[in-house]
């Protein structure tokens, strides 16, 4: 609707200008003809139109831009809470055949049930995995192919066929369609947010961001979980994408007080 709203002033504008440009300026009673001081009204007809139809195309230009520049999304369009008083661990980029075992012996151990975002060239290379995550009572949730950063500057026709394409492999090797879908970087956009919609996922962002990613020491995450984290929370971590002794040895601490403070739930 938006859209279509800017294309009709666009259409509007373009019309009044081309408008002017033709008509030029009136003329005062009595007039015949052109000022006779004025060389300028001496030029042939069509140079002076095409001096005033000069400006048009960027007038145009600037329109059609402003007319096909995507909306804004709204936060609210995204999940950033459970929607309840439970909080949510949910571990990106994986499954890593080295941590996502561990990952998955500890929330066993402290009987944890978190969502796991993966990536589905990594459901394929890893299938056995992603069937332990499911048995083991854990959300799945699609995370693109390959960690596309820039997926929003992708056409509509693209991120579908990324999105479907993860899916397929990830429901191949654990019988289960994710619900969710989480942007990489958390780079979204109302095309992004749609196409997700589109294929029965919900958007799924955070409220916590430890930044485990960057490996700061384990003392860090602690104290950002542990400082950020309430009733409602989605917390970030990573499972995948590189070493992941720092989050490994953070969440030994965190999750018996995690536990201690709140009802931990998968999504």
């Amino acid at each position: 609707m938006e859209l279509r709203r800017r294309s009709m002033t666009l259409v509007a504008v373009a019309l009044c200008i081309s408008y002017l440009a033709f008509s030029g300026p009136p003329r005062s009673d009595g007039e015949t003809g052109a000022d006779a001081g004025d060389p300028r009204e001496h030029a042939p007809r069509a140079t002076r139109l095409a001096q005033r139809l000069r400006p048009l195309p960027q007038a145009i230009a600037a329109l059609q831009m402003s007319a096909t520049r995507p909306a804004k999304l709204r936060p609210a369009e995204l999940h950033r809470t459970t929607g309840g008083p439970g909080v949510a661990l949910t571990f990106d980029d994986g499954p890593d055949p080295y941590w996502t075992p561990r990952f998955l012996e500890l929330l066993r151990r402290y009987r944890v049930k978190a969502t796991f975002c993966v990536l589905g060239y990594r459901a394929g290379a890893y299938p056995e995995l992603v069937r332990q995550i499911v048995r083991e009572g854990h959300t799945l949730c699609n995370h693109t192919m390959r960690h596309d950063l820039h997926l929003r500057e992708r056409s509509p026709q693209h991120v579908a066929a990324d999105l479907q394409q993860a899916n397929a492999l990830i429901a191949a090797a654990s019988g289960v369609t994710p619900r969710y879908f989480r942007a990489p970087g958390g780079n979204w956009s109302p095309m992004i947010v749609a196409t997700a919609r589109q294929l029965g996922m919900a958007p799924l962002h955070w409220a916590v961001d430890p930044q485990d990613w960057r490996r700061p020491p384990p003392y860090r995450i602690v104290l950002n979980v542990r400082k950020n984290t309430r009733p409602g929370s989605i917390v970030l971590l990573h499972d995948g994408g590189g070493d992941r002794a720092g989050t490994y040895t953070a969440l030994v601490q965190l999750l018996p007080e995690l536990r201690r403070r709140f009802k931990l739930v998968p999504l």
